[in-house]
């Protein structure tokens, strides 16, 4: 059984290994789970994520509560099963996307994961950076998804609904070494309904766009959007569109929070990243590792984080190995050839 110490990082450890603990069908015991987060242990999406792939691979497990820093996880074989879950709370329904994700690769038939919870919480990327990045950067390298959001959930009553459909892949290698010029920022905003006397939803976007052009760059507003929620809240996402990737960030508006200061928090993200030579933006550095343990490749990253040193652990105690090379402007790249012996 892998042994794996949790304590170095957070619920992307886990991911990462319940997806290929699914895929390879090797048993993991991991301890000290987020021990050095506020509040330590599984969170509610946590155990929600173990209970999914669970499903999805027949397995046995035993730790997957609330509060928990010990899990052992067991999996059996694969089906591909469509299933539906549900949160009762504002739990990240992006982050059982993101594991169940990479397990899609090897089904032979097509899938569909709905799942009810937040949509666009704190601490997780939100429904659009997943729909306009992650997945419209994977379709170039073979992986055919889709997210349908059926309705919006903020923090703290959640209730948000959408559903993944997948069909059967041939992945090819990632090859994202080169960003290429900047063409647009596409601006996405939304709000609860109950905010549109305010205009918030064209506020943030509208402050977004002016703060783009007063740093020369190109922008443009794709949507505003209001839409009926269970708690009120807003939502403010960028998609950087370049020659050769894509990039997106991503803000939340909040109680005594201007709309502006959204917007604000949103640009400075991107700036931070665009003034930098790396070719995805960090989020995309952390979820894009599990794909090139299965399929190989070669990514330029920003910077290199703490999630993503110790994700790279959890690969190679499942026998992968990516290479990181840092470089002198403090980009690295990350690279796994075709020859590597753990492959799907």
């Amino acid at each position: 059984m892998i042994q794996i110490n949790g304590k170095r990082g957070g619920g992307q450890l886990l991911r990462t290994a319940l997806s290929l603990s699914a895929l390879y069908g090797e048993a993991f015991q991991m301890r000290n789970i987020r021990r050095f987060r506020p509040f330590p242990g599984l969170k509610r999406q946590h155990v929600t994520a173990t209970e999914t792939v669970a499903r999805l691979c027949n397995a046995e497990f035993e730790g997957a509560a609330v509060g928990s820093q010990s899990l052992t996880f067991r999996p059996g074989s694969l089906n591909s099963e469509n299933i539906a879950v549900e949160m009762p709370t504002a739990g990240s329904v992006t982050m059982i996307v993101e594991t169940v994700l990479p397990i899609t690769l090897a089904f032979e038939n097509p899938f569909e994961l709905t799942v009810t919870g937040g949509t666009d919480v704190k601490w997780a990327p939100t429904v659009d950076y997943h729909r306009w990045v992650k997945l419209h950067l994977l379709s170039r390298f073979g992986l055919d998804a889709r997210i349908n959001v059926h309705r919006t959930g903020f923090y703290p009553a959640g209730d948000g609904r959408i559903t993944l459909r997948t069909h059967p892949a041939a992945p090819t290698p990632i090859k994202l070494r080169r960003r290429g010029d900047l063409r647009t920022v596409e601006i996405y905003s939304k709000a609860s309904n109950e905010l549109a006397a305010r205009n918030v939803a064209q506020r943030q976007a509208h402050e977004a766009a002016r703060r783009l052009e007063n740093l020369t760059l190109p922008a443009q507003i794709a949507t505003v959007d209001y839409v009926e929620t269970a708690s009120p809240g807003s939502a403010v996402f960028l998609r950087g569109v370049y020659d050769e990737t894509l990039t997106g960030f991503d803000a939340l508006g909040e109680r005594g929070k201007p709309s502006e200061t959204v917007a604000e928090e949103a640009v400075t993200r991107f700036q931070a990243i665009h003034e930098r030579d790396g070719v995805v933006d960090e989020k995309m550095a952390d979820q894009l590792q599990v794909f090139l343990a299965l399929i190989s490749g070669i990514v330029t990253i920003p910077w290199v984080t703490d999630h993503v040193e110790t994700n790279l652990d959890v690969i190679a105690a499942f026998g992968g190995a990516i290479r990181l090379t840092r470089q002198a402007n403090g980009a690295a790249i990350l690279e796994r050839s075709k020859t590597n012996r753990r492959r799907i």
